[in-house]
C-alpha cells in the first residue's frame, strides 16, 4: 500500500540531524528502562526466592501489560490532539510511571511479600514503558517524509542501543567503583538499587527533551501533508460485521482445549494463562462482531478488533517475522543470567559471589549487543539495506543472530561469549529497524497508531508463549539445564529469516 501524498500535496519539512535527533532522543530514556528490566529482573526475582523453573512466571507480567496497552494506545493517540499533541502527552504518562516503578522496585524487600511487589513494579513498569514507546513508533512516521522512514528508525534504533548500553552497563561500572555488589542479607544490592533509580531519572529527562524540542503537526497540516486523508474506516468494520461467530468459536474452543490439556500432559499453571487469553479473544472478538453487526461504529473494540482481522499484507507476512524474532529475544533475556552464571561461572547459589560476577558479566554482554546495535544501525544497516534491500538485509541480520546464540550453547569462557554478541547486536539492531521502516511506508498514515500498535501484538504474544510454555518444555526435557534454551533461540532466529523471505513477495 503506497502512502505517499497525492499529486497537489504539500510535503513535510525534510529533518536534520538535529530534527531526527530531537525525535528519537526520548527513546534513549525509554530502553534505558527496558535494559534495566531485561538485564536485571532475573537476577531480581532469583535473589528475592524465586527458582529458575518460575522466572517465566514471573516475566509473563510483561508481555502481558504490552498485549493490552498497545493496540489501545495506538488507537487512542490516532485520534487524540490536545495542546501538547497528538503522541507525546502519551510519552510523558509513560515516562512518569515508568520512573516511578524504578524508583520503588529495588525497596521490594522491605514489604512483606517482596516477590509479589517486584512483581506488580514489573507489571507497573512494563505497563507504563509501553504507554511510552508504541507511540514514539508511529511519532517518527508523523514525523518524516517518507524518504527519511529509514533514516529515522535507524536513529532511533541507534538511540535504543546507546540506551540499553547506558541501562546495561550501570551495576558493572557501580561495582567497579566500589559500589556493594553483594548484599549483606541477602537482598538486592545496592548496584542494582541504584542503577534502576539513576536509570528512572534519566528516562524521564530524555523524553522531556523530545517533548519541549518537537512541536507536532496538527490535523489540518497533516491534511495538507496528504497523510491525514481520513482511510475507509467503514470497511473493516463491514468486513467484520459480514463474518460468522465461528471464528470466536474456534479461538474460545483453542482456549478450552489448551486449559484441559494441562492436567494430562503435567504442564506448568503458567499455560492456564494462555489457554485464557485465547478464549478471551474469542469472546472479545464476538462482542465486536455484534457491535458491528448493529451497527455500532463509534466503539473501540471494533475498530480494534476490525483493523487486526484487516491488516494490509505486508503487515501480516512480517507478523511471522516478528514473532520468530522477538521468541528468540524474550528466551534470551529470561535465561542469559542463570546461563551464565551457572555455566560459565559456576554458581547457582545467588547470595555467592560467583552468581553476582556472572550476574554482572550478563550486564556487560548485554552492552555489548547493544552497542554494536547502536553502531549497525548508524552504519551498517544503511549501507546494507541500499546493496541487497531491506528484505535480505533483515535476513542477513537474524541469521548472524541466530549464529551469537547458538555460541551460548557452546561456549564456556566469558570472554569469548563478547564475540557471539557483536551478532545479537546486528540481529537487534535490524529487529528495531527494518520491520518498522518497511510498515511506515507502507501503511496509511491517519492509522499509524493503530497498526503500530497491533503489529506489537506479535511482539507480545512470542513472549507469552516463552513465559507459559517454556518452562514446562525445560522442565519436562531438560530440568535443570536452562543452557537448551538457547538452542531454541537461534533455531526462532533462523525460522525468521526464513520467512522475512516471505515480505519480499508481498512488496
Amino acid at each position: 500500500m503506497d502512502t505517499a501524498a497525492p499529486a497537489g500535496a504539500a510535503e513535510k519539512p525534510r529533518q536534520g540531524w538535529a530534527g531526527l535527533w530531537n525525535i528519537g532522543f526520548g527513546f534513549f530514556g525509554i530502553q534505558i528502562g527496558f535494559a534495566l528490566q531485561n538485564s536485571n529482573m532475573s537476577r531480581v526475582f532469583q535473589t528475592l526466592g524465586s527458582s529458575i523453573d518460575d522466572l517465566p512466571a514471573l516475566w509473563v507480567a510483561a508481555p502481558l501489560t504490552g498485549l493490552i496497552v498497545q493496540p489501545i494506545i495506538g488507537h487512542l493517540s490516532d485520534k487524540t490532539w490536545n495542546r501538547l499533541g497528538r503522541r507525546r502527552p502519551y510519552f510523558l504518562t509513560g515516562a512518569l510511571f515508568s520512573a516511578l516503578a524504578l524508583l520503588l522496585m529495588p525497596l521490594a524487600p522491605g514489604f512483606a511479600a517482596p516477590l509479589l511487589f517486584a512483581a506488580a513494579m514489573l507489571w507497573v513498569l512494563d505497563a507504563s514503558l509501553n504507554i511510552a514507546m508504541e507511540p514514539f513508533r508511529a511519532f517518527v512516521g508523523d514525523m518524516l517524509r517518507t524518504d527519511q522512514h529509514a533514516a529515522g528508525y535507524a536513529v532511533q534504533t541507534a538511540f535504543i542501543g546507546a540506551g540499553a548500553v547506558v541501562g546495561s552497563i550501570f551495576p558493572f561500572l557501580l561495582d567497579r567503583l566500589g559500589v556493594a555488589n553483594v548484599a549483606a542479607d541477602g537482598g538486592i544490592p545496592d548496584t542494582v538499587k541504584w542503577s534502576f533509580w539513576a536509570g528512572g531519572a534519566a528516562l524521564l529527562a530524555a523524553v522531556l527533551w523530545t517533548i519541549v524540542t518537537t512541536r507536532e503537526y496538527s490535523p489540518e497540516e497533516m491534511a495538507r501533508f496528504g497523510g491525514e486523508a481520513a482511510p475507509d474506516t467503514a470497511q473493516p468494520l463491514r468486513a467484520l460485521a459480514a463474518k460468522s461467530y465461528a471464528s470466536s468459536v474456534v479461538w474460545i474452543g483453542a482456549g478450552a482445549l489448551v486449559a484441559l490439556a494441562v492436567g494430562p500432559l503435567a504442564l506448568q499453571k503458567e499455560i492456564y494463562l494462555l489457554a485464557g487469553l485465547l478464549a478471551l479473544y474469542g469472546v472479545l472478538s464476538a462482542i465486536a462482531m455484534a457491535m458491528a453487526k448493529q451497527g455500532r461504529a463509534a466503539n473501540m473494540l471494533s475498530s480494534i478488533v476490525g483493523d487486526f482481522a484487516g491488516m494490509p499484507p505486508v503487515m501480516k507476512r512480517l507478523a511471522l517475522v516478528q514473532f520468530f524474532s522477538w521468541s528468540a529475544l524474550f528466551i534470551m533475556w529470561i535465561n542469559t543470567t542463570p546461563v551464565v552464571t551457572q555455566y560459565v561461572f559456576g554458581g547457582t547459589d545467588t547470595a555467592s559471589a560467583a552468581y553476582n560476577e556472572g550476574a554482572s558479566w550478563v550486564n556487560v554482554l548485554f552492552t555489548a549487543y547493544n552497542g554494536v546495535a547502536a553502531l549497525a544501525a548508524l552504519a551498517l544497516l544503511p549501507w546494507l539495506s541500499r546493496k541487497v534491500g531491506p528484505v535480505t538485509t533483515h535476513s542477513i541480520c537474524l541469521t548472524l543472530g541466530a549464529i551469537g546464540l547458538l555460541m551460548f550453547f557452546f561456549v564456556r569462557d566469558a570472554n569469548t561469549l563478547l564475540i557471539a554478541e557483536v551478532g545479537i547486536g546486528i540481529a537487534w539492531a535490524s529487529i528495531l529497524a527494518m520491520p518498522y521502516a518497511i510498515l511506515a511506508s507502507n501503511l496509511p498514515q491517519a492509522k499509524l497508531g493503530i497498526f503500530m500498535g497491533l503489529f506489537n501484538i506479535f511482539i507480545v504474544v512470542p513472549q507469552l508463549l516463552v513465559a507459559t510454555a517454556m518452562g514446562s518444555i525445560v522442565q519436562a526435557f531438560f530440568p535443570g539445564e536452562p543452557v537448551w534454551t538457547m538452542l531454541f533461540a537461534a533455531a526462532s532466529w533462523l525460522i525468521a529469516a526464513l520467512a522475512m523471505q516471505r515480505v519480499k513477495a508481498a512488496l
